[in-house]
């Protein structure tokens, strides 16, 4: 039977109190339900985990058995997907196999994207400038040319004061770098606590429908 929205606010509001109480006032029972409420969250997730793998399998095994655009490299994914899970089953996931499979398919598939997001970066500095040209569009072009330049040596030749912990590569990459990515994180903290907030006062009904 469907729960109609005011008793689905009540449970998740009762809940959400139940877990954030617990971490600030120290009582057995609320500890004790808090582990229980964390385990059923964890239980959902991994199920719905599972359900994302079936979804995934059945779009693209579909689209590979209709033969559809697209259909060989949905064909690829799916052998893949299922060799993975063999091996790591089988094998275990620390076995040599399956560190071969992360090793020698995994990273350079990584790499492969870290490339192409640096070639997407210095392009999009180009069109930056050619549509916006000031002060800003400058330093972020120039600083994605100094640290493409500063992680591999062009054509051999280590350019001075650029390589290293202690060259311009570095100190943008452990500075202005660093201290962006914390405000980032920063952001993406308050904006969690924000929507925790407005879920604990009924605000913000995500489980509606």
């Amino acid at each position: 039977m469907k729960l109609k929205l005011p008793i689905s606010a009540a449970i998740t509001i009762s809940f959400g109190l139940i877990v954030l109480l617990a971490y600030f006032i120290e009582l057995p029972v609320l500890a004790i339900l808090r582990q229980i409420l964390l385990r059923w969250a964890i239980s959902i997730s991994a199920v719905a985990l599972l359900v994302g793998i079936a979804n995934l399998l059945s779009v693209h095994g579909q689209k590979a058995l209709t033969g559809s655009k697209g259909s060989f490299y949905s064909l690829v994914l799916i052998l893949s997907m299922l060799a993975t899970i063999v091996v790591a089953f089988y094998f275990g996931p620390t076995s040599d196999w399956a560190l071969w499979i992360f090793n020698n398919l995994q990273i350079p598939v990584e790499t492969s994207l870290m490339a192409i997001l640096s070639v997407t970066l210095a392009f999009a500095g180009l069109r930056l400038l050619r549509k916006r040209l000031n002060l800003f569009s400058l330093i972020f072009l120039g600083t994605a040319i100094f640290m493409l330049l500063g992680s591999v040596p062009l054509f051999g030749v280590v350019i001075p004061g650029l390589h290293g912990q202690m060259g311009l590569r570095g100190l943008i990459a452990q500075v202005p770098a660093v201290a962006g990515g914390r405000g980032i994180l920063i952001g993406v903290a308050l904006g969690t606590i924000a929507t925790g907030l407005r879920v604990l006062l009924g605000a913000e009904r995500p489980y509606r429908g």
